[in-house]
């Protein structure tokens, strides 16, 4: 005979998972501005960012600025959606932050440790939006 188990979630654990994706949303709306406006700057040809002639990922830094300029108004636009709790925001917020993980990775030889930073921060970003439950009841 087979025992089935129910989990119940406490108030707590459901609170704390809407927090987690309440500040997911943020940090990636905050991270998308940022990758906006270092695309931008990467368009303009800013001083700001560091040439490094012997890498093994060199690309040109206009189009590295056009990626992040995607990318960052993308995940802005989804941090949006995740603010009203779809689903769909959940599954693209986790493969935009992705995909930002890898540029950041890439674009490590122009502004290193903004680029670290960015890392850990879309880092957290994916956990967020993995660990809450879509089943929890963690609307906003």
């Amino acid at each position: 005979m087979a025992t089935t188990q129910h989990h119940t979630h406490s108030k707590t654990s459901m609170t704390a998972a809407g927090g987690l994706m309440i500040f997911a949303s943020v940090m990636l709306f905050v991270s998308g501005v940022l990758d906006i406006l270092r695309g931008v700057m990467a368009i303009a040809e800013d001083d700001v960012f560091v040439t490094s002639p012997n890498y093994v990922f060199k690309f040109d830094l206009t189009s590295w600025g056009w990626i992040h300029l995607a990318l960052g108004a993308v995940a802005v636009v989804v941090s949006l959606g995740l603010f009203t709790a779809a689903t769909w925001a959940r599954v693209i917020g986790v493969g935009i932050a992705a995909l930002l993980i890898i540029a950041n990775f890439l674009s490590i030889p122009y502004y290193p440790v903004w680029s670290l930073t960015l890392i850990a921060l879309y880092g957290f970003v994916i956990w967020a939006l993995c660990v809450a439950r879509p089943d929890s009841g963690d609307e906003f």
